[in-house]
């Protein structure tokens, strides 16, 4: 019913974010303390969220249990999986404000962004241009 009403009754102390489960609210409360309580048992990487081990984990096994209905390709996470699927439907959700460009993702679409804008985040070690 939370879902329905919109209700988040579980309040971060820190900062103005609310959550439906009590898990949730402290997952997200060991974000700026820097606690990482789930550690990979196979290299030394931690994580603040049990789900975040389980998806890094795969690394190791090389399980990729999202597979594509389309195509012969499997992936690690759901997110993945579904930034895989526009190239089969050809969308490109994300839209530039300033141009008429769509892009698939939105990290292409930030990528762009910077083409209407004066910064240019990477410099020349070897003279002064920036791009």
């Amino acid at each position: 019913m939370m879902v329905h009403s919109g209700e988040k009754p579980f309040k971060c102390t820190q900062c103005d974010k609310s959550f439906r489960a009590v898990g949730n609210l402290n997952t997200h409360m060991r974000i700026p303390s820097g606690v990482k309580p789930f550690k990979c048992t196979q290299c030394d990487k931690s994580f603040s969220a049990v789900g975040n081990l389980n998806t890094h984990v795969r690394i190791h096994s090389g399980v990729k249990p999202f597979k594509c209905t389309q195509c012969d390709k499997s992936f690690r996470t759901v997110g993945n999986l579904n930034t895989h699927v526009g190239i089969h439907s050809g969308e490109k959700p994300f839209k530039c404000t300033q141009c008429e460009k769509s892009f698939r993702t939105v990290l292409n679409l930030n990528t762009h962004m910077q083409i209407h804008s004066e910064e240019k985040p990477f410099k020349c070690t070897q003279c002064d241009k920036s791009f």
